[in-house]
């Protein structure tokens, strides 16, 4: 079984994300895509060939995480692009988000403020799916830091290929554009 990279060229012409950037971005996806392809069948054959316990095998399952994550998370974080309306207010994700953080101004805010942070990563509203709670993460990496039981919710890339082109150092106004692009039908749609 392998995966194929989804084509995400409807997000071109997307207000405030420039072809180019978003080009670029779609690159680099499918290289993710591509690794993960290539990591599963390296890996098949390392097994068929009897040589699971080695260090060569070692890293590949860990480099695996990386590539798929990268690749999943592009797709989530495609998928929750391309929208021009606003979070409805009275709905299920609004109650949700107003519930865990208080008010959806409230969340909103932390989570502009979690893709405002220093470094590169990710900025992840999940839902623990034990309980229901709204959380926002930052994922440093794209193998790391994801919460056990966690369904990802809202995605936003804050590594630097996903702003610095259009922005440059100002990931505020790319935060701003992010938020006026936000397809909240899919987002709301992923909670559980």
């Amino acid at each position: 079984m392998s995966y194929t990279a989804k084509d995400y060229g409807k997000l071109v012409g997307m207000e405030g994300f420039s072809e180019t950037l978003l080009k670029n971005h779609f690159t680099l996806y499918q290289g993710y895509v591509t690794n993960t392809n290539k990591l599963l069948d390296t890996l098949s054959a390392v097994i068929k060939d009897d040589k699971g316990g080695t260090p060569e095998f070692a890293e590949m399952k860990r480099r695996l995480g990386w590539e798929f994550n990268g690749m999943r998370l592009h797709e989530y974080y495609f998928e929750n692009l391309g929208g021009k309306g606003s979070l409805d207010k009275s709905g299920k994700l609004a109650a949700k988000l107003a519930e865990s953080f208080g008010s959806v101004e409230a969340w909103e805010k932390h989570f502009r403020a979690t893709g405002a942070m220093r470094g590169i990563g990710w900025a992840v509203l999940y839902q623990d799916i034990s309980n229901g709670q709204l959380i926002n993460f930052w994922i440093n990496e794209h193998d790391a830091g994801h919460p056990a039981g966690g369904n990802p919710i809202l995605i936003m890339d804050v590594f630097e290929h996903a702003f610095m082109l259009d922005y440059g150092l100002k990931r505020a106004d790319y935060i701003e554009a992010f938020f006026k692009n936000v397809d909240w039908k899919s987002v709301e749609s992923r909670l559980k």
